[in-house]
């Protein structure tokens, strides 16, 4: 289900001070990159990922296929990197990114 504006706002505002779990570099997204998403995805919910894979438009495909792949939602792409939100069927309030309190 799409996030609302207002969900979006907030989760923006949460991945203000996330740091990028993943970087997917000219390899593209190998089956090791995918797993770690996937974990990370299941983990913390709100996730940036560090795209290292050419110019603007090779970017906006990996973005397409990473959200495409792993059935997540694109919050937000700023320059390289980019935040993805897929909600947890049961979230750990110990990892979740959207449920415990960040420093």
């Amino acid at each position: 289900m799409p996030s609302t504006t207002q969900q979006r706002k907030s989760f923006r505002a949460i991945g203000h001070r996330l740091k990028p779990v993943v970087t997917v570099a000219e390899k593209g997204i190998t089956e090791n990159v995918r797993q770690e998403l996937e974990r990370a995805l299941n983990d913390h919910e709100l996730i940036k990922v560090k795209l290292v894979v050419g110019d603007r438009a090779a970017k906006n495909a990996v973005s397409k296929e990473l959200t495409e792949l792993l059935g997540a939602e694109c919050i937000q792409q700023i320059g390289h990197i980019l935040l993805l939100y897929r909600a947890a069927r049961k979230p750990d309030p110990r990892l979740s990114n959207l449920l415990r309190k960040l420093d």
